[in-house]
């Protein structure tokens, strides 16, 4: 895919980067039923054909409906339907009822989205100012955000079928050398006074990533790869989830609520321990990333190995100081753990939690006009992670990107990489 920057494309660069990001969506849901892509297994998750009309909407909403003249929308009561959270735009339907939505049927969905793109598309060929095309750039990388939660969403909507219900074929050889691994490395840093988020206007970034401001990071070591399966596995028969010296408070009592006793898609059969993947039920890789682990999980692992969470400005002086944008290799799951002393797998695995809450930087300001509403509001109770998944497409990577969730979650493919204080 072309990735979406704010810098003048011209009417037919946007329009060709329009059709891709538009067309790979659909190639998310190319295999799946009208069953499937009706689930919604709990409230946080969403039906795949609600996505699907959410990022249309939003180009309706947002674009057509303001931009182009004469425009008439698809249907009015879809402004209700398909409105997530925006306040300033009305009224939305209840997100733990999405999955009721019977109608509008997938197909009508699909020719919403036929309708809104041929709109879309005539507007770039007539119009195409700074305006429009700062929109359809939010847009897109809105609807690679979606595309992310999709497979998100299916693996967790199939995952609670106790036939373990494949979501894909495997394609490639998954590498299962259970042989286990050397300890990670911690990489030393020096304290530093360095440049956090940006500033560059010919490069998208959403608000929340700006401005570009000083941060004061203390020396502190970093951990060469993520933690694996096995890692945390020890944490395990070593009583970890029974012992609350290891826990925060809420995750102490969150984790007793719940019943917590490993991660959200490992399970235990005959013996054996396996893990559920869009592939299915796999046999648990040790040497892989654990995944889908909340923030009170990946915290109380850190206190059992002496260590702690990165703080998310840590995390980027890394990254930006290795260059460490990588996507994944078109698999969904996150590959094994390398050995060596190299930082790995800071944006082609796994988010990381980060021991940052989610707050806004010095000098933020919103987007103007209702789409303001995207990000700044949801700065309260949550926390920051850093990089990237196998779930992310390829051109949405970036060293500045600010991804967060409630520190209870776990659904989201998120894993743990390890800091410490430098002695």
């Amino acid at each position: 895919m072309n990735k979406p920057e704010t810098n003048h494309k011209g009417g037919d660069a946007l329009a060709e980067c329009y059709q891709s990001v538009r067309r790979y969506s659909l190639a998310i849901t190319a295999q799946l039923s009208v069953e499937d892509c009706q689930l919604q297994a709990m409230p946080d998750v969403s039906p795949c054909k609600w996505h699907l009309a959410h990022t249309t909407w939003f180009f309706e909403t947002f674009l057509l409906s303001i931009h182009c003249k004469n425009y008439q929308v698809f249907d009015p009561q879809f402004k209700v339907l398909f409105n997530s959270y925006y306040n300033g735009i009305g009224a939305q339907f209840k997100r733990s009822n999405r999955g009721s939505l019977s109608r509008p049927s997938l197909k009508d969905v699909l020719t919403y989205r036929a309708y809104v793109d041929k709109a879309v598309l005539q507007l770039l060929s007539t119009h195409n100012d700074d305006v429009i095309e700062q929109i359809i750039t939010l847009g897109l990388n809105h609807e690679q955000q979606h595309q992310e939660l999709m497979l998100m969403d299916i693996k967790y909507n199939f995952s609670v079928n106790p036939m373990f219900p494949k979501y894909k074929a495997i394609d490639i050889p998954i590498s299962n050398n259970n042989n286990l691994i050397n300890p990670a490395n911690f990489i030393d840093f020096d304290q530093a006074i360095v440049n956090i988020g940006t500033s560059d206007q010919t490069q998208f970034a959403y608000d929340n990533e700006q401005p570009k401001h000083q941060v004061l990071i203390h020396s502190f070591r970093f951990a060469n790869r993520l933690v694996t399966n096995g890692e945390y596995l020890a944490f395990i028969n070593a009583g970890g989830y029974n012992n609350p010296q290891y826990w925060l408070s809420d995750g102490w009592a969150h984790s007793k609520n719940q019943g917590l006793s490993k991660p959200l898609y490992w399970h235990y059969i005959d013996g054996k321990w396996f893990e559920f993947t869009h592939y299915g039920l796999q046999p648990l890789n040790f040497n892989a990333p654990v995944c889908h682990v909340s923030y009170f999980e990946a915290s109380a692992y850190a206190n059992f190995v002496d260590a702690r969470l990165p703080t998310e400005f840590e995390w980027e002086y890394v990254a930006k100081a290795h260059n460490a944008i990588k996507p994944s290799q078109n698999q969904l799951m996150p590959g094994q753990c390398e050995g060596d002393e190299k930082i790995t797998q800071l944006t082609d695995a796994c988010w990381q939690w980060t021991n940052s809450a989610y707050l806004p930087y010095p000098g933020f300001k919103p987007i103007e006009g209702v789409a303001g509403e995207y990000n700044g509001k949801f700065m309260s109770n949550q926390m920051i992670l850093r990089g990237g998944c196998v779930f992310t497409p390829k051109n949405h990577l970036r060293t500045t990107y600010r991804n967060f969730y409630y520190p209870h979650q776990a659904w989201m493919c998120s894993g743990i990489r390890l800091a410490r204080d430098k002695v």
